[in-house]
């Protein structure tokens, strides 16, 4: 590590907390990463040696998380305050909700009844209430198949701690919901790619070949001129997704597509190239929504 990274000030962070924080839980970044990093923590006030933030590096792209230790001390820094709680609800469990108006016609939900005994059964959904003094308390309820496909995530650590810890995982995929909607926490984890400095970020390159499957129906009779145009921009924008993916390298577009997609002949139509950016524009949704939700067991 370099003596300015070493030195860089922070808060009430030493030179060797910063140390500790770059040869633990960002060692997976570059110097450029982690100087980044470590602005974007300074500039919230969340403290990595107190697992408040963490990045993570995937695919050679930096993502910044905050913590849910740093969602309640930021919900009881709000005027208003009361505390909040969290429970999980297993298929043996007797629960009953339904939904009020408010004064100001908005809805609210109410829990009715939650009761157990032993054995409690899978889990099945949960809940998470934030209370706020002189508000009607903020319900999040998910059921538990929309947490699922963390368990399938292709960033490693997150797969293992969503399928190991799953529901620890859960109560605060929903603490942190409930508290960000209650309290009017604004900052959210980042995935600084535009302000991040040049060495940062993957270099799109300039020839990729698209070998794609076909994903819908042949497109509506048009003349060439207008089919070239658009099949450059499909082409240009399949440039940008994979990119976006954190794919820059050869052997990684084709590892995707081997996977994912195979053309039908030697070159791809515009139909197969429009299939693959559907998928693509999947994938991108899902590693956004799993970056977003992506905390430490504490």
């Amino acid at each position: 590590m370099s003596q300015a990274l070493a030195l860089m000030p922070f808060g009430e962070l030493t030179e060797q907390d910063i140390v500790t924080v770059r040869e633990t839980i960002a060692k997976d970044c570059n110097d450029s990463q982690f100087r980044l990093f470590m602005g974007i923590a300074k500039a919230s006030g969340a403290n990595p040696i107190l697992q408040e933030i963490h990045p993570s590096v995937f695919q050679g792209k930096l993502t910044v998380q905050f913590g849910i230790d740093f969602h309640v001390r930021k919900a009881k820094e709000t005027e208003g305050y009361l505390g909040y709680d969290v429970q999980l609800v297993h298929d043996n469990d007797t629960f009953k909700m339904h939904q009020e108006k408010a004064e100001d016609g908005r809805y609210y939900a109410v829990i009715d009844e939650h009761s157990w005994g032993f054995p409690r059964g899978k889990v099945v959904g949960g809940y998470a209430i934030a209370y706020k003094e002189g508000y009607a308390p903020f319900t999040v309820v998910m059921d538990v198949e929309e947490v699922e496909h963390f368990k399938r995530s292709q960033i490693g650590m997150q797969k293992t701690m969503w399928t190991n810890y799953f529901n620890d995982m859960f109560k605060k995929h929903m603490t942190r919901r409930a508290l960000k909607a209650a309290f009017g926490l604004r900052f959210d984890d980042v995935e600084p790619a535009d302000s991040s400095p040049a060495s940062y970020e993957a270099p799109q390159r300039k020839d990729i070949t698209p070998e794609v499957a076909v994903m819908e129906e042949k497109p509506q009779p048009q003349d060439e001129d207008d089919e070239v145009t658009q099949f450059k921009k499909a082409k240009f924008e399949m440039k940008k997704k994979f990119t976006q993916l954190g794919i820059t390298e050869t052997s990684e577009i084709l590892a995707y597509i081997d996977k994912h997609a195979k053309p039908k002949g030697s070159q791809p139509t515009l139909a197969e190239i429009t299939g693959l950016l559907k998928i693509l524009d999947m994938h991108i949704a899902e590693q956004q929504e799993q970056a977003a939700s992506e905390d430490e067991l504490t």
